[in-house]
């Protein structure tokens, strides 16, 4: 009984705290107190730091090979961690824990680059869909179905494999590209929501020009979905990417350091001799995204009118 009590009066302090503050401000709320936003939103502070200050946190120069002497592929010896190098070095005798720092760098920007891109295109045809309907959200709406047949991995390796030279702007673009659908669906079907609500049938009956309508009341509107989206986008962004780079079909420079390209170049070749060089990847892979996956689930369940009763 008196924790019955004790969520109504919860319920019943939110509501009077929600009053005359914004859905962000609510929702921002919610999160602040929800254990699961927390530690997602501590997982990717700490990421976005460390890929921040990353020149200034690595002990040493990650391309020089320090140990190279001491590496026989013959013999199935790579050093293991040591004194001056807590994680051991690579298949080049380079500073494993320099290269994991300096190589979330690398995996920030193409994570937030392709999710960047694969947003853009995908509200710029979710918008026009949205905002003319009829046949111009048809085509478009055929488009992005042709899209979405395609297993989005299959659709990546086929976009990465038409690349001439193979570069890190080829992982971005091929990841990009499967992101495409997933923005122009979400963002169309925003939009169609908000034709129908009551501000723009107000607007439209007033005669405010179709542009002005959809720019000023249809897609401010439209985006809380969107940018949740982009959120979870980002996790899976990251994933595919290391599959890329797995596959071989990412950067051709094996020297950089990237957690996907070093994942993919010691599992197939050196997980034999030592596990541990696609392990350290693997495991920072996980863990940020896991940490977006996290908070975009958070934010999502906070903007959700359900949890707002």
């Amino acid at each position: 009984m008196s924790s019955l009590l004790t969520r109504r009066k919860e319920k019943i302090d939110d509501l009077a705290a929600s009053a005359g503050t914004s859905l962000a401000a609510q929702a921002f709320r919610r999160m602040s107190r929800n254990p699961v936003a927390i530690t997602g939103a501590v997982i990717i502070g700490l990421f976005v730091l460390l890929a921040i200050f990353a020149p200034w946190l690595a002990p040493k120069d990650p391309y020089e090979r320090y140990l190279a002497d001491q590496v026989q592929l013959g013999a199935g010896i790579i050093p293991g961690p040591q004194a001056g190098f807590p994680l051991g070095v690579d298949v080049d005798g380079r500073d494993m824990l320099s290269r994991m720092i300096i190589g979330s760098q690398q995996t920030l920007v193409v994570g937030v680059m392709a999710t960047l891109i694969g947003l853009a295109i995908g509200m710029l045809i979710g918008g026009l869909a949205g905002a003319f309907g009829g046949w111009v959200d048809t085509v478009l709406m055929r488009f992005v179905d042709v899209m979405l047949s395609i297993p989005s991995l299959l659709l990546a390796i086929s976009i990465a494999a038409l690349a001439a030279k193979p570069s890190q702007w080829t992982v971005i673009i091929a990841v990009a590209m499967i992101t495409v659908p997933i923005f122009a669906r979400l963002l169309r079907g925003s939009m169609l929501a908000q034709r129908s609500s009551d501000h723009v049938l107000a607007a439209t009956a007033l005669g405010v020009k179709r542009h002005t309508v959809v720019l000023r009341h249809m897609l401010p509107n439209s985006l809380g979905p969107v940018i949740v989206q982009a959120t979870l986008t980002l996790a899976t962004s990251i994933i595919e990417a290391a599959a890329l780079s797995f596959l071989g079909l990412g950067d051709p420079d094996p020297s950089r350091a990237e957690w996907g390209l070093m994942l993919g170049n010691a599992a197939r070749s050196f997980l034999d001799i030592r596990f541990e060089l696609a392990l350290y990847p693997a495991i920072a892979i996980i863990l940020v995204a896991l940490g977006f996956t996290l908070l975009g689930e958070s934010m999502r369940e906070s903007l959700d009118p359900k949890n707002r009763r």
